[in-house]
């Protein structure tokens, strides 16, 4: 590939001298722009994937049960490959930009002929889907990927890393809150009430015009400032040796894929839940709320935006505490209030609007600071990492890690949409009550338990921030 001329792009490194400066505000916001850019299509894959490919695509849930597992553990594995290759990138645009520069294109076209359903029959769909939606997500993993690795290379210091953090999921949630408004909308607008396909389809053409945008304003916007002096013949298999003797990464690895299955279990089927449980599978009856008459569309648009809405507040907030408390004590903290407002879902009645509502405002506020503590101590496993090896592999330590997030998204969604499977679900047909029953467990008591569980991993985490400045102190 001929290399275009650096001259748009900041400098790929700064001095060393450089790297404790604190980073300007513009830099943060222009990292935050990769994550809002992503997020557009990860929110979309929790919250209306599943929907998109039973109801308007259509495929069988125990299809799409088997495709998600396939697909995501496939994608998973590649993450620690591309985060290999990363690490060993060396140009004059750095390490990890190049990949958010080149990769963002093929991204958003891929992503319009995954929302695009064909003229085929039903093995026809499925090899379409199957073919279509591991294309997006191995372009998804290039490009996001070398991204989240960035925040390790940008500064070192850990306050300036939670801060980044923090910026990063104020845009993620931001994303989040506009695909929630505007997605199903939007799907409306363009393909009215006849043809959601076409509506799907031109959808993604506005959102891959967007993301592309943002992709292009952080790989234009940040600099890589944290290097490690060149080092000849790395060995793969050496790297990964060290990977997994570093413990606090393995913990927090264990934390991480709990948790992805707590939020995936939830989120695969809250479209399903509303369709099938408030609604009883009649969609096409309005339901009366704060004096409004609710479509399933606008409902489910409300619902999962007043909840990106919690989640900005949330991460915002952490960010002004952040600095003052530890991040473990935190982490647990929040999490356990989550998880009690998680398994309060399993006492409410369809008609309980306002408490559905209510719960998952609080849920959002308290979960949305988890994920922003997370990838700030994942940053911190890299340098405890590399003061015990001496050796930095900072893509490879996010993007392992990113993996465990794709694997539990992936057994979170087989093992829903396998449960709904048994109990005779069929999709825009109407629900039997052990469908429902189904449905209210997987938005209560399944995910709780499995918030528990991560919680009990988590408490084994070695790393507080005396530890990590002392790490720190020494790297330097």
């Amino acid at each position: 590939m001929k290399s275009p001329p650096a001259a748009p792009l900041a400098p790929a490194q700064a001095p060393p001298q450089a790297a404790q400066a604190p980073l300007p505000f513009r830099e943060m916001l222009a990292f935050g722009c990769g994550d809002f850019a992503s997020v557009l299509y990860w929110q979309t894959f929790m919250r209306y994937l599943p929907y998109y490919y039973t109801d308007v695509f259509g495929i069988t849930a125990g299809a799409l049960a088997t495709m998600l597992l396939v697909s995501r553990i496939f994608d998973g594995v590649n993450d620690p490959m591309l985060g290999m290759v990363a690490d060993r990138t060396e140009s004059r645009w750095g390490k990890f930009r190049p990949f958010i520069l080149f990769g963002c294109v093929p991204f958003a076209l891929f992503g319009v002929l995954t929302f695009t359903t064909p003229g085929f029959g039903p093995t026809g769909k499925l090899v379409w889907a199957y073919l279509t939606y591991n294309a997006l997500m191995v372009l998804y993993t290039t490009v996001n990927i070398p991204y989240t690795a960035l925040m390790g290379v940008m500064t070192s210091d850990p306050v300036e890393r939670t801060r980044l953090a923090s910026i990063k999921f104020v845009f993620a949630f931001s994303a989040g809150m506009v695909i929630s408004a505007a997605l199903l909308p939007m799907v409306s607008a363009l393909g009215g009430d006849k043809d959601p396909q076409r509506g799907w389809q031109l959808s993604f053409v506005v959102v891959g015009l967007v993301a592309v945008g943002f992709f292009l304003v952080t790989a234009f916007g940040t600099k890589e400032r944290v290097q490690t002096p060149p080092e000849e013949n790395t060995s793969v298999l050496r790297d990964l040796k060290h990977l997994v003797s570093n413990q606090a990464w393995v913990l927090l690895l264990g934390t991480t894929l709990t948790w992805i299955l707590f939020v995936a279990l939830r989120s695969s089927v809250s479209t399903h839940y509303f369709k099938y449980f408030v609604f009883n599978g009649a969609p096409e009856t309005p339901l009366p709320f704060l004096g409004h008459s609710f479509t399933l569309e606008g409902l489910v648009s409300t619902f999962n935006t007043l909840g990106q809405a919690a989640s900005v507040a949330g991460v915002v907030v952490v960010g002004l505490i952040a600095p003052k408390l530890p991040k473990r004590g935190l982490f647990v903290g929040l999490f356990a209030l989550q998880i009690v407002s998680t398994a309060s879902y399993y006492f409410l009645r369809p008609g309980q609007l306002g408490a559905i509502f209510a719960l998952e405002i609080l849920g959002n506020f308290l979960g949305a600071p988890l994920p922003v503590l997370m990838w700030a101590m994942y940053a911190d496993t890299a340098d405890f990492g590399e003061w015990k090896t001496g050796r930095r592999t900072t893509a490879l330590v996010f993007s392992a890690s990113t993996m465990s997030q794709k694997v539990g998204w992936a057994l979170g969604a087989f093992v829903a949409f396998q449960l709904l499977q048994l109990v005779g679900f069929v999709a825009n047909e109407h629900p039997s009550e052990a469908v429902k029953g189904s449905l209210v467990r997987l938005m209560s008591l399944y995910p709780a338990a499995l918030g528990v569980l991560s919680i009990v991993v988590f408490l084994f985490y070695p790393l507080n921030e005396a530890r990590v400045a002392e790490i720190s102190e020494e790297l330097k």
